[in-house]
């Protein structure tokens, strides 16, 4: 059994409190004379009533240590701290690993379930920008690490295809289309138009009202606004699919907004049947005093054209009927905070199985900025994901020049590539960030390349000595020094991680602890002597350095990271 399984149990018998929630709180102390594991008991005070420090005098008396392998326990200002038998942690944690070994940290909680994933989705005629790739690799990692955990996962592309933003690009197309050539970088082309016609409306609301009439043709079905609008959508798949190439991203739907336009009508029809549709200076809406928002939901505009929260409750609509979903997360912007909280409430007033509203959950993330500040596709202000990606392969593929390696190019992209994803997920998902390739691209930092070089050089050990022992030959009293201790604890932690980055829809949960991984690989290696002569010791030692490589290589590839052969 587990030791934080055995910890949260003794102290569930003694406080009567739910074992489980108490052992997500287990702590592995960063420093050694903190224990091997410890438990803050402020987790416990406001059920408990009674001060940290006195529940965790309480509970040191209490408890029992017999037939645990827990050495001892100590209540230090408000923690109690358990000391774990040396030749147990290595034991355990050995065992443990050999039960999958390179599937570990695989699980199937998720058996039966369905999980939808709504990520990526950009505007079509637009370019994909760093705003777009936040989305991409955060969703592209929940699907792994979902499906790493025995769920069926189903990754949706909700292209931004429908909007009177297209209607402003047609408005500009029949200005100036004749003045461009789109054989070559046509986002390039349509962005240009998109943003002089911006400017135009801005300038002149006669325009506006004219790009307004416009959507409601290319609702209507006119024909040649459905030609231009397909003749966008074309070229823009074209080039998103090369960055999803590059990214390694497949999705299993890719319906824009559009795909939903015929299905808007009976979701009207729904909302008027519930009640709760009324009209309000000409546009239908939803109002949600009751729901604790005070800002009510459109659902048509008083012209009778729609609005995305109307496509986006048509999703849900037929996401329900289709998938029969547990969860459905977005994958979107914090921006988009109340525009969820609106969809998800009035979800409720479509007739679907109370199932369906209840999984719906908003994945927010923060906002990615320039050195010089906020991005903005009117005003042509941002970072093209296929330049960023690009200039990173090029910027490795110089310092990989210097390097005796086959396949240079291979690694440049995997490297340039994972640095990339790797800066993205590498801080919580909420938090603001400045985006910074040099740092990324930092082999000695926190970063993408450095726990990759640490992968690599596990694997370079693993080749130079050609074999892997088997457990059965393992001495555990080999690893039983301080630094292959720590090394082993923090693997033996990688089935909780996991669980938690999931339960959190939180990457950098895993990001942050590879690197806590990496680290430990590190100092081990630099005190411990691998290759030698004295088999017990290797045998022992490059098992350790198995567990390190495949818990490296299958974190890497929850967040969508290849780890290269040679660095």
């Amino acid at each position: 059994m587990e030791f934080k399984e055995i910890i949260a149990r003794k102290i569930a018998d003694i406080t009567n409190l739910n074992k489980e929630d108490i052992k997500g709180y287990i702590e592995i102390p960063k420093e050694d004379s903190n224990g091997d594991f410890a438990f803050p008991c402020f987790r416990l005070a406001k059920e408990l009533k009674q001060p940290p420090v006195l529940i965790a005098n309480n509970i040191r008396e209490k408890i029992e240590l017999e037939n645990t392998d827990i050495s001892k326990v100590e209540a230090v200002n408000g923690y109690l701290n358990f000391y774990i038998s040396k030749s147990q942690i290595v034991k355990e944690s050995l065992e443990k690993f050999e039960l999958k070994e390179e599937e570990y940290g695989k699980q199937n909680i998720g058996n039966g379930k369905t999980v939808l994933i709504d990520y990526s989705s950009p505007n079509i005629a637009k370019p994909f920008h760093i705003g777009h790739l936040k989305t991409t690799i955060i969703g592209h990692s929940l699907y792994n690490i979902y499906k790493f955990l025995g769920y069926n996962v189903i990754g949706i592309n909700h292209l931004g295809d429908y909007g009177t933003q297209f209607a402003k690009l047609i408005e500009g197309y029949k200005r100036w289309g004749e003045e461009y050539n789109f054989s070559e970088n046509p986002i390039d082309k349509m962005s240009e138009i998109y943003i002089r016609i911006n400017k135009l409306c801005e300038e002149d609301e006669e325009v506006l009202e004219e790009c307004r009439e416009t959507f409601k043709k290319l609702e209507d079905g006119d024909s040649y606004c459905i030609q231009i609008w397909n003749k966008f959508k074309e070229l823009s798949m074209q080039e998103f699919n090369k960055i999803y190439d590059l990214l390694g991203i497949k999705f299993d739907s890719i319906n824009g907004e559009s795909f939903y336009s015929d299905k808007m009508n009976e979701v009207i029809d729904l909302l008027k049947k519930s009640g709760k549709l009324i009209e309000s200076e000409g546009s239908r809406i939803i109002d949600l005093e009751k729901e604790g928002i005070n800002t009510p939901c459109i659902i048509q505009k008083a012209n009778g054209s729609s609005i995305y929260a109307t496509r986006d409750l048509a999703a849900i609509l037929y996401r329900s009927r289709t998938y029969d979903f547990d969860k459905c997360l977005y994958v979107v912007g914090e921006e988009q905070t109340l525009h969820f909280k609106q969809v998800f409430a009035v979800s409720k007033y479509l007739g679907i199985d109370e199932k369906y509203s209840n999984g719906l959950e908003h994945v927010s993330y923060g906002m990615i900025r320039l050195p010089e500040g906020k991005m903005s596709s009117r005003k042509g202000n941002f970072i093209k994901v296929n330049d960023l990606l690009n200039e990173a392969i090029e910027k490795v593929k110089n310092i990989m020049e210097e390097r005796d390696i086959e396949n240079k190019e291979l690694v440049a992209k995997q490297v340039g590539i994972g640095a990339v994803i790797f800066e993205d997920l590498a801080e919580s998902r909420i938090k603001n960030q400045v985006f910074d390739l040099s740092k990324a691209l930092n082999f000695n930092g926190e970063t993408g390349p450095y726990v990759q070089y640490m992968a690599v050089r596990t694997k370079s050990v693993l080749e130079k000595a050609r074999y892997i022992p088997k457990l059965e030959d393992v001495h555990f009293d080999v690893l039983t020094d301080d630094k292959s201790i720590n090394l082993l604890k923090t693997i033996s932690n990688f089935n909780d991680i996991i669980l938690n980055s999931m339960e959190k829809n939180e990457p950098s949960i895993i990001s942050r602890y590879i690197i806590d991984v990496a680290k430990a690989y590190s100092t081990f290696y630099n005190e411990n002597k691998i290759i030698s002569d004295n088999k017990k010791e290797q045998d022992a030692r490059l098992y350790a350095t198995y567990m390190t490589k495949v818990t490296l290589t299958n974190g890497l590839k929850l967040l969508g990271i290849e780890v290269p052969d040679k660095m």
